[in-house]
């Protein structure tokens, strides 16, 4: 009698080989239609996997899956890079991700990786909960990294989005600045949504304008920087200061200060989000909020092995801190800090 092939179910089950081969052999990264349909067809079928087959499944790739929002700011390069070197310690080979700050690309990305069989995933999450439901429900270990999703358990890394915007704007309330314009990053982000909603509690505390017009929301892309301060800077009544919540959006704002001839440090005091090299050294250095993010990338490998073992480690919140440069510079009737 002729043997029952892996092919023969997937033709019954209306599948394609791979698709039948991911079920039976445990993969997560299937439908729960696909998964019915293929063992319906196996147990009519007689199919019986093979038991060496089934073995390799349960072997170690050693691999893990890194997905972040953009490859173009330098935040998240420095943070590819030290989770690439700490995996290195634990024997890991990193697959990288680039979503560009789109969640189909993002879930590309996680389909790609769990097909491929990572031993676990790192991630910097875009989206709702809705969208990491497939990763979420795939049992692969998980960790996220500065931004989270809502409502999930996954352990996590994640700056302090709060203590170094309250920072900033003490600090330039304390120079005399009372507009200061605000370029967000999107709502749709923990981190977006957590930096506003610290730069309004901030100004709440303070005697600064909350004009409504001085907010602009960006998209954590450096075009959408640049559109802010155009925005904000032809304004009525245009900020003294500008506040981008993070790095790619601040090399935006500042583009469009030197084609104006709006000269940061002079005419206007600029705070950056993220202390990337590039800040410390044009003229003058940008004030910037800095976080470790090398201690952020580590921590969430240590993270993830713990996961991959079967511990439930705690999530980390990692402190956020003010950096004075010459770009704050103090209006009159203010004082230096």
């Amino acid at each position: 009698m002729r043997s029952v092939t892996i092919k023969s179910v997937a033709d019954m089950a209306g599948v394609s080989v791979a698709t039948a081969s991911r079920v039976l052999s445990g993969h997560p990264s299937t439908s729960e239609v696909a998964r019915t349909a293929v063992h319906e067809a196996a147990s009519t079928l007689g199919f019986r996997p093979n038991a060496q087959a089934r073995s390799l499944r349960k072997t170690s790739t050693q691999t893990i899956g890194l997905v972040l929002p953009d490859v173009r700011n330098p935040f998240f390069a420095d943070l590819a890079h030290a989770v690439e070197q700490r995996a290195r310690d634990f024997k890991y080979l990193t697959l990288f991700g680039n979503a560009n700050e789109d969640t189909e690309q993002q879930d590309r990305y996680f389909d790609i990786m769990l097909t491929q069989r990572v031993d676990g995933l790192i991630a910097a999450p875009q989206g709702d909960l809705a969208d990491l439901q497939a990763v979420l429900d795939s049992g692969v270990p998980t960790v996220f990294v500065d931004r989270v999703i809502p409502d999930t358990t996954v352990p996590s890394v994640t700056p302090d989005n709060a203590t170094g915007i309250q920072e900033a704007v003490r600090h330039l309330t304390g120079l005399g600045h009372r507009r200061i314009g605000y370029i967000a990053g999107p709502q749709s982000t923990s981190t977006g949504r957590e930096r506003l909603a610290a730069f309004q509690s901030a100004l709440a505390e303070t005697n600064a304008d909350d004009d409504g017009a001085l907010i602009f929301f960006g998209d954590f892309q450096s075009a959408s920087g640049a559109a802010g301060a155009r925005r904000l800077l032809e304004l009525p009544q245009p900020p003294t200061a500008l506040l981008a919540a993070d790095s790619l959006m601040s090399i935006g704002a500042v583009g469009v200060c030197n084609e104006r001839g709006v000269a940061i440090g002079k005419d206007i005091a600029f705070v950056a989000y993220d202390d990337i090299e590039a800040f410390s050294l044009i003229n003058p250095a940008l004030t910037v909020i800095a976080h470790d993010v090398n201690a952020m990338g580590s921590l969430a490998v240590d993270l993830l092995t713990q996961v991959i073992a079967g511990e439930t480690p705690e999530s980390v919140i990692l402190p956020s801190r003010l950096i004075v440069r010459g770009s704050t510079p103090s209006l009159p009737g203010g004082t230096a800090s």
